[in-house]
């Protein structure tokens, strides 16, 4: 998380908002040799109080969890390279905006009979986006095939006990530098997730 207090006035429920609907993250827990690290989707409670995953068997972390361990879950939003002509103002440098929450908590495996409403409701999540495409469910799975998949992964959740927001937009430029920091960023054309940056610069408060 950046240290700068300008970055960090996000309310904890837009945070929550944001990695509920990014769904995916970096898991990484504390290894005997370093980090252990995996890319993961997920599925946050209502109240944003836990999130539920899922890992191979054969991952280091579940190996790692024959005891709950402390972890965090890094969710990434839109980012994107600052070009300093932008602010149209002297003495700048070139700076990265991006968008990052951190959820951390106490990481532990669940009950295996847990595995199957999990992967349900994950896929019933993601499903929803798609529509009106109807949704893919489970069932279309022969149960054999299912049942083998089952045991090739476990059910973990992330009890959440704090929730860490960095919304780096140019809160720390005056309005101007920041919109014109913004239009370079739609005239650069990157793509979607930076449209999406520009917008939320738009939208900061200096």
């Amino acid at each position: 998380m950046h240290p700068n207090p300008a970055f960090r006035q996000t309310p904890n429920d837009q945070n929550i908002t944001l990695a509920r609907d990014r769904g995916f993250g970096v898991l990484s827990v504390n290894g005997a040799d370093g980090p252990l690290i995996s890319h993961v989707p997920f599925i946050l409670s209502k109240d944003g109080g836990f999130a539920d995953l899922h890992l191979v068997r054969s991952n280091p972390i579940v190996r790692a969890l024959a005891e709950p361990q402390k972890a965090v879950i890094a969710v990434t939003g839109p980012d994107a390279y600052i070009s300093p002509d932008w602010y149209g103002i002297e003495d700048q440098v070139p700076t990265w905006n991006y968008v990052a929450v951190h959820l951390r908590g106490e990481l532990y495996l669940r009950d295996a009979g847990d595995l199957k409403p999990h992967l349900d409701e994950l896929t019933a999540h993601f499903e929803a986006r798609l529509l009106p495409k109807p949704p893919w469910k489970n069932d279309k799975v022969t149960p054999d095939a299912f049942e083998r998949m089952l045991r090739m992964i476990v059910p973990v959740r992330l009890k959440i006990e704090t929730v860490d927001g960095t919304w780096k937009l140019g809160q720390n430029k005056g309005e101007t530098a920041r919109l014109g920091a913004a239009d370079g960023l739609d005239r650069a054309g990157f793509g979607n997730d930076v449209g999406q940056l520009a917008q939320l610069m738009r939208s900061a408060r200096d």
